[in-house]
């Protein structure tokens, strides 16, 4: 058995029912998973539901049926079998689509996952194209929006591309013309619809002294440089719109300013995916804003607006979503602010910061990504909120760089180890993770955390020598 025997499998079964309840995750990789199933299915004549929910816990599943459908769980599941296998479902009524950590469990529920395979940059949208795949080769038109969920569940970050299985994706749209992808542009995110300078100042990845988080020194460098910046209509140009010329130009002097400081330029670029059939200067433009938007919807409890979205709909669901990114990014702002003007707790190996009720807990770990860059990015950043509707409980979400992943920390295993200790649960990446833990447990967990990071740099470094 392999990665294909069990795509062939999952899609026999998929297609071995007539009704099908999908119950998927609310971010971009479990919208577009939901997004290719459904539409994979329905074209085979399939009946389809769909239930988005923000984590598989007790109180959730109650909203998952009792009934004779085939459940498909999407980029969740695996690691809270357990929790099927208490609210009774059969071992025939089940399959689960995912790419986090497995969890053992009595009843033996046949599952798709990259991780069995040693596949750690597939998402569950890339698992369920495949499976689409299997079901017909007609259903590579859905081959961007997989790359969608990829790109959005950061799989292309650590080698600023989509690798292995994902890359047959990113070839597939290639093929029928969905895709185009732009080899060794800007690593940058907003290059279809920011201006120039917006787009690299809210760039740190690399971090390039004088421009990144800076609006007024990336428009000073850039003027410096003599390239077009404006159209002859006087609007802002986005990356996208410059010449060729231009662009030669300033990453020429971004690989400059990068040596002048001694920082490696490697990351400076990295592939992007274009999606020619979708309107220039729109968030469907690209597959890393087009995972913004749908994260929006998400994030704002409208995850089925984003699945209408991926679906076709360009009207209404659109106008929606764009509103509901709008009103993301304000909060995200305000959440960023209130996390540098309070500051954080540093601890020898994380930092740490509790923002109450005050922000929504489905937006603290963007907030915690976004701040790390203007903190003390060496250490992981942990950011706790209380939940509105469970006092009892607190969301956490962690935050690392690559440098830190590269020096052994694995946000993951530690979260998962340090909310066991405290009858939490916790899931996520290397680099990204997050969990839900009692609030009286709170000053524990973070010295648990704190204690298991520093002991994952430790066996990095024993294991060098």
């Amino acid at each position: 058995m392999g990665l294909s025997a069990d795509i062939s499998r999952a899609a026999d079964i998929a297609c071995s029912r007539d009704r099908v309840t999908i119950v998927s995750h609310i971010d971009a990789d479990g919208i577009t998973g939901e997004a290719i199933l459904a539409q994979a299915l329905v074209r085979e004549g399939v009946e389809v539901r769909s239930l988005f929910v923000r984590q598989l816990e007790p109180l959730t599943m109650r909203t998952v049926p009792r009934d004779d459908t085939l459940k498909i769980f999407t980029d969740l599941g695996a690691g809270q079998q357990n929790l099927l296998q208490e609210h009774g479902l059969d071992f025939e009524d089940v399959l689960i689509l995912d790419h986090h950590v497995s969890q053992p469990c009595d009843t033996p529920y046949r599952q798709v996952n990259g991780l069995t395979y040693g596949h750690s940059k597939l998402s569950a949208a890339g698992i369920a194209y495949l499976v689409a795949k299997a079901i017909s080769s007609a259903n590579v038109d859905l081959a961007k929006l997989a790359v969608v969920g990829n790109v959005g569940d950061m799989m292309a970050r650590e080698d600023c591309r989509l690798v292995g299985p994902a890359r047959e994706m990113v070839n597939d749209g290639v093929e029928c013309g969905s895709i185009q992808v732009l080899g060794k542009t800007l690593n940058c995110y907003g290059i279809s619809t920011r201006p120039v300078h917006i787009a690299l100042a809210y760039n740190d990845d690399p971090f390039v002294p004088g421009i990144s988080n800076n609006p007024q020194g990336a428009l000073n460098f850039l003027q410096k440089l003599g390239v077009r910046l404006k159209s002859d209509g006087g609007q802002w140009m986005v990356w996208e719109e410059l010449s060729f010329e231009d662009k030669r130009t300033i990453t020429s002097a971004l690989v400059q300013q990068l040596i002048a400081h001694g920082i490696p330029h490697s990351r400076l670029f990295a592939e992007a995916y274009i999606f020619p059939t979708e309107v220039k200067r729109t968030p469907l433009r690209n597959a890393s804003e087009f995972a913004t938007l749908l994260n929006a919807c998400g994030r704002w409890a409208k995850p089925m607006v984003g699945s209408t979205i991926c679906k076709g709909d360009r009207g209404k669901a659109l106008r929606d979503a764009e509103y509901m990114l709008t009103h993301h990014r304000a909060i995200i702002r305000d959440l960023l602010e209130f996390i540098l003007d309070r500051g954080v707790h540093e601890l020898e190996h994380i930092q740490h910061i509790h923002v109450a009720d005050r922000f929504p807990d489905t937006i603290i770990g963007i907030g915690a990504g976004m701040a790390l860059s203007r903190l003390n990015w060496k250490k992981p950043i942990l950011i706790m909120c209380q939940l509105p509707e469970d006092p009892g409980i607190t969301k956490v979400s962690m935050r690392a760089t690559e440098w830190a992943v590269a020096r052994g920390v694995d946000l993951q295993a530690a979260l998962i180890e340090a909310s066991a200790a405290c009858a939490g649960a916790a899931g996520g990446h290397r680099i990204a993770a997050g969990a839900f833990i009692p609030k009286d447990a709170e000053e524990v967990f973070v010295s648990h955390v704190n204690r298991i990071i520093g002991e994952q740099y430790a066996q990095t470094r024993a294991h060098d020598r």
